[in-house]
């Protein structure tokens, strides 16, 4: 892969900076081997010349000094060991599965089911809130729309459904597009604009056979699955840009276009409404965004897969859906795609089925990539799914959504506060909390060790760390600025999260107990997203 140019990574530790080789913090020595932190071989500066010394100023010192003090602790963390033992370091070797084949490693949301696995959790054990999934509740909610519980199939219906999916929903979703973003536009979507594809990571793998030789932008944090799309993919170089708390995880259309002049980017990806934060780019700041894309020739390709779950507008407006396609000129010219599906804005993320919008000459290319990947989303269901997006049903179900999930955000954000962990920002969109854990004790005041302690009070939680989307792994994951985050999911039901909000209430108050209440983040400087 090439190397980008100037880029958003964090500071890595230079092992000639050491300030005395008698210090037991001037070699890798006195860590874990089986950690593996050092990176001396990699991360070395430049030989001196006889005689020449390095100049140090007491920054890159203290610098130093705080990097080795939080290795030599994760050397000692048992948090972190767990996590080492299923996450290898970039330059450890690892043993193929079996001859031929590459070690993959895991995903952060399935590292943690993982864990919870091992110590007896399972989706119908009612013991567990699971405040770690990445799906809403699928049962019924007050108001929903209704849901199809049988089909009628032909024979002609275990076929093959085409590659793109099949025409008839193709122009269902057209026209849902064209009746909620473009009323009174001379330029309307067709079904030529739409590819159907089982779930949005197929979608998002089609698009990313497609992309050329160019620098490809993304934010941080940014939902999980991209960083193996990213990585896979050795004919783009990915190139991060860290969004920042105290601007609330906004980036505006100004900053966007320095962005992509800047760093030479071609095309730009991210979710929004944004998995973890729950900021929104929405309105003139959205139309600003597309405009620009259009300017600057940049594709933007935009997860829109939270497109229902908005709670920006007062509560007798639900039912507002946000999405650039607003803002699009021209369907077929302006460099806009699209991912959304069944998956999160219809609750339906076992049925598998999505799509991409773009222009014309984008899905005839999604159908080539379609054809050697995964050949196309299930048939019977894509005929199921025709009745749900109907205007009239997808407006009811949207507003279900906002009317249900407003009220368990703010409940959970309630209880949050009660019990001291602060929000990064009170989620404007989606149902995640990006919860900052730096006001905990020591010992609580991490993702990792936050999320082993949550296990033995049967509460699943994801780290923050896994939100640092870091292509190859060309940085150390363990001096992430999100170590002090985790993500809390109010997807589940009620009663899930008001037991689950309890026993984490339960959890902070013994840790406090037996622990003292002075956050690590008083000892040491932690590192804050909001500076990068």
């Amino acid at each position: 892969m090439t190397e980008p140019g100037p880029s958003h990574h964090h500071p890595l530790p230079d092992p000639n900076f050491s300030s005395s080789t008698s210090s037991p913090l001037s070699t890798s020595s006195n860590l874990s081997s089986s950690s593996n932190l050092s990176h001396s071989s990699s991360l070395s500066a430049p030989p001196l010349a006889y005689g020449q010394t390095r100049r140090r100023s007491l920054a890159d010192v203290a610098h130093n000094v705080i990097i080795r003090l939080r290795a030599k602790k994760e050397a000692e963390s048992s948090a972190h060991q767990k996590l080492r033992k299923q996450l290898p370091h970039p330059d450890e070797v690892v043993e193929p599965p079996i001859p031929g084949f590459t070690f993959v490693g895991q995903t952060g949301v399935i590292y943690v089911t993982q864990r919870a696995t091992e110590l007896g959790f399972h989706y119908e054990n009612p013991d567990w809130a699971n405040f770690g999934q990445g799906a809403p509740e699928t049962g019924p909610i007050p108001g929903q729309a209704p849901k199809p519980t049988e089909i009628h199939l032909t024979p002609v219906d275990d076929e093959y459904a085409p590659v793109t999916g099949m025409k008839e929903l193709r122009v269902k979703i057209a026209n849902l597009y064209n009746i909620r973003y473009r009323k009174g536009k001379a330029s309307q979507y067709t079904f030529e604009n739409v590819c159907v594809v089982p779930g949005g990571r197929a979608g998002l793998m089609r698009l990313a056979v497609a992309i050329g030789d160019v620098n490809v932008g993304y934010f941080l944090p940014e939902y999980t699955a991209y960083e193996e799309m990213l990585t896979v993919f050795k004919k783009f170089a990915p190139i991060p840009t860290p969004r920042r708390e105290d601007k609330q995880y906004k980036f505006s259309a100004q900053k966007l276009k320095k962005e992509i002049s800047g760093r030479g980017l071609s095309v730009v990806i991210l979710s929004n409404p944004c998995n973890p934060t729950g900021a929104i780019i929405e309105r003139e700041e959205l139309k600003g965004w597309v405009d620009v894309a259009k300017e600057t020739h940049c594709s933007l390709v935009m997860d829109e897969f939270y497109s229902h779950y908005i709670y920006t507008h007062p509560p007798e407006e639900n039912g507002r859906t946000v999405s650039a396609a607003e803002y699009v000129e021209d369907v077929n010219k302006d460099p806009i795609v699209l991912l959304d599906g069944l998956t999160k804005n219809w609750r339906l993320p076992g049925w598998r089925v999505c799509w991409v919008i773009g222009p014309k000459k984008l899905i005839s290319t999604l159908q080539s990539t379609g054809s050697f990947l995964e050949g196309g989303a299930n048939h019977p269901l894509q005929k199921a799914a025709m009745p749900l997006l109907d205007y009239e049903i997808a407006q009811q179900e949207a507003k279900a959504i906002q009317d249900h999930f407003r009220a368990k955000r703010d409940f959970v954000v309630n209880k949050l506060r009660d019990i001291g962990i602060r929000l990064a920002a009170v989620p404007e969109s989606t149902f995640y909390i990006w919860a900052d854990l730096k006001d905990l004790p020591a010992g609580l005041d991490n993702g990792l060790a936050f999320f082993e302690e949550a296990l033995k009070f049967k509460v699943i939680v994801v780290p923050g760390i896994f939100f640092d989307i870091n292509p190859g792994k060309r940085r150390e994951l363990f001096e992430s600025p999100y170590h002090h985050y985790v993500r809390i999911s109010f997807g589940p039901p009620m009663d899930v999260l008001e037991r689950g909000m309890s026993s984490l209430a339960t959890l902070v108050l013994k840790f406090k107990a037996t622990h003292g209440h002075i956050p690590e983040s008083q000892h040491h400087q932690s590192s804050d997203p909001a500076a990068g």
